[in-house]
């Protein structure tokens, strides 16, 4: 990781050589600066996440420095360092004028490090905001988000107020929308985006595993515990855990997850010592979480906990002003990718994808474009290098029927369905669960029921 830069500001020279030295033993980049107007001057160069300053300088005091920093790099942090004459001064800096912390002379070095590490990730925070901004202003990006729709500004407006507190947050939205992408971004924005960001699905791992593998497991706790393992919760620790499809998991484990959300503490399987953690929690699921309490696969207690701030992303159906910018942007990235020399789609390709229902999503969007982009061996993406289903606008649903007799039993109907839709992905199972809008778990135990009856 690169060192964050702090530039010292005291017209004192035995007090800044000693501040830079003690602030370079804790592993940052230094400059030294005697008064305001040198330190405005490096600053361009420099490029400080953090300046601590002195207050009563010649030239240009500590106020003056605040003030203009504030206005030329709003992403840096400043810290002010007073004596007892100016302590009313400086709180009103603190409180009025943008400061981030201020000290009483002399100071408490141990105090000093800790405010120092708020102030940078603080500062790392404003500065990939400001970049963020600027990509959205300039290329319709946020994050790992493209889209310019009013549906779209709405969420990054959202994702901004809340990426930088505590509280949990519930992602719904149909499968293939982005909910991942929703909740990395949501980390990247945070004060822990320099710690870990730990996704788990919830539905792809089998229900015997699952409380292994959120709390960890001590050796010897089961059949096959080697080793000590620790689970995502502690993996997580400092940092952000990704819960997703969060209605999948087994009922009676969501107990012991409510325990550790309210708790801070967790246990590991087959342990008897309780470890403390510190991670903030999203979760997401492609369910009506109302509707997946009320059918019993999701606890009450567990949604009010989970749903301090509900995020719902819109299909892509019902932001089509996205696509010739969602599509653009994919086809730049994935040429690169696979070295391929496609860069734009023609007009009638275009009107296609607007036309197409899009029950996939972005997700589904990208498979469509990937596909265009490696079997193009041209500049122009043209009608012939869609795939065949997109051809007439229909979506994938209603590409193909089914004809059932008369009197038919249920099971066998819905077994006929599922066995269709996997010809027709091409035995993509985590495509054919999203088609039929059921989780990948429960596509498995369908077809081992087949297996098992063939």
């Amino acid at each position: 990781m690169t060192k964050a830069n702090v530039l010292i500001v005291d017209d004192e020279p035995a007090a800044r050589a000693g501040l830079s030295e003690l602030v370079s033993d804790w592993g940052y980049e230094t400059q030294v600066a005697a008064d305001g107007e040198q330190a405005w001057g490096l600053a361009a160069d420099f490029q400080p996440s953090v300046v601590i300053s002195d207050i009563f300088m010649p030239r240009l005091d500590g106020f003056g420095l605040l003030a203009k920093l504030r206005e030329g790099y709003p992403d840096t942090a400043v810290i002010l360092l007073t004596g007892q004459a100016s302590i009313e001064g400086a709180m009103r800096a603190v409180m009025e004028e943008g400061a981030f912390y201020y000290f009483e002379k002399p100071i408490n070095t141990r105090q000093l490090n800790i405010v120092l590490q708020r102030a940078v990730e603080r500062s790392s925070v404003k500065r990939e905001n400001i970049q963020l901004r600027r990509q959205l202003s300039e290329h319709g990006v946020f994050g790992k988000l493209v889209g310019s729709s009013h549906a779209m500004r709405q969420l990054y407006t959202t994702i901004e107020q809340v990426a930088n507190s505590a509280v949990s947050v519930l992602i719904t939205g149909e499968s293939g929308t982005g909910k991942d992408l929703v909740a990395q971004t949501i980390h990247q924005l945070s004060s822990r985006a320099t710690n870990a960001f730990i996704p788990i699905n919830c539905s792809a791992i089998p229900e015997t595993l699952m409380e292994s593998e959120l709390f960890g497991h001590e050796k010897g706790a089961f059949t096959g515990a080697i080793t000590r393992r620790e689970g995502c919760f502690e993996l997580a620790n400092g940092g952000t855990l990704f819960m997703d499809e969060i209605a999948e998991m087994p009922i009676t484990l969501q107990a012991k997850l409510l325990r550790v959300l309210e708790d801070r503490r967790l246990r590991r399987l087959g342990g008897s010592k309780e470890i403390s953690v510190d991670v903030r929690v999203l979760a997401a699921t492609n369910k009506d979480p109302h509707k997946a309490v009320r059918d019993n696969l999701l606890r009450e207690d567990l949604l009010y906990r989970l749903n301090v701030i509900h995020m719902e992303l819109p299909p892509l159906r019902d932001r089509r002003d996205d696509i010739p910018l969602l599509v653009q942007h994919m086809v730049d990235t994935l040429r690169e990718r696979h070295g391929r020399s496609a860069r734009v789609v023609s007009a009638e390709v275009m009107e296609i994808l607007l036309r197409y229902s899009w029950p996939g999503n972005v997700r589904e969007l990208r498979n469509v474009v990937e596909h265009a982009v490696v079997v193009c061996d041209g500049i122009t993406i043209e009608k012939q290098h869609l795939p065949p289903q997109l051809f007439d606008g229909r979506s994938l649903r209603d590409e193909d029927s089914i004809t059932l007799p008369i009197p038919i039993p249920l099971d066998e109907a819905e077994r006929q369905l599922i066995l269709k839709t996997l010809i027709k992905t091409g035995n993509n199972k985590t495509r054919a669960a999203d088609v039929l809008k059921i989780s990948l778990k429960t596509l498995h135990n369908k077809l081992k029921i087949y297996r098992d009856d063939d």
